[in-house]
C-alpha cells in the first residue's frame, strides 16, 4: 500500500477497533462540557461549535465573537500532546501522518485567526478545567477591557 495514498483509506485493525472509533465523539466531549460548564458558572456566555471566520472551514469549540476569542479543546491522542499523546503500534504509518496533519492544521488555524484579529486558545483535554477556565476568563476579560469593537470581518 502506498503511504502517500494512505490518508485516503483509513481502516480499522479489527471490528472492535472499528466500533470504538465510530463511537468517538467529535463534539461535546467530557473535557469540553466541563470547560463550558465552568465558564458558564463564572457568568460567561458563548457560542459553541461555530466558525470564527466565515471563510475558515473549521469550528472552534467555544466562541466569544464580540471579543474575538476562539477556544479549542484538543484531545491528547488526536492532536499529539507531548505529555500524553501515544503513538499506536498498529497502522503507525497512518496515524503518524494523521496526527502530524492535525498539528499542521491547528497551526494554520491559529495563524489565520491571529491575522483576522482573533485570539485562539488551545486547551489540552488533560488540563485542569479550573486552570483552563481561568485562562479563558482572563483572556476574555482582558480583551473586553481593551475595548475590542465588534465588527464582522470582510473575509
Amino acid at each position: 500500500m502506498a503511504v502517500t495514498e494512505a490518508w485516503r483509506t483509513p481502516f480499522a485493525s479489527s471490528p472492535t477497533v472499528a466500533l470504538k472509533m465510530s463511537r468517538q465523539r467529535r463534539r461535546d466531549t467530557p473535557p469540553e462540557l466541563a470547560l463550558r460548564k465552568e465558564l458558564h458558572r463564572h457568568g460567561l456566555r458563548y457560542f459553541t461549535h461555530r466558525r470564527p471566520l466565515p471563510n475558515l472551514r473549521r469550528q472552534a469549540d467555544v466562541v466569544f465573537p464580540r471579543v474575538r476569542v476562539a477556544v479549542f479543546v484538543d484531545g491528547c491522542f488526536w492532536h499529539g500532546c507531548p505529555e500524553h499523546g501515544v503513538r499506536p503500534t498498529t497502522n503507525n504509518w497512518y496515524w503518524q501522518e494523521k496526527i502530524a496533519r492535525n498539528g499542521a492544521r491547528d497551526t494554520d488555524t491559529d495563524r489565520r485567526l491571529t491575522e483576522g484579529g482573533w485570539m485562539a486558545i488551545r486547551v489540552w483535554e488533560h488540563e485542569s478545567t479550573t486552570q483552563a477556565a481561568t485562562r479563558v476568563i482572563a483572556t476574555v476579560t482582558e480583551r473586553r477591557i481593551q475595548g475590542r469593537p465588534y465588527r464582522r470581518s470582510a473575509d
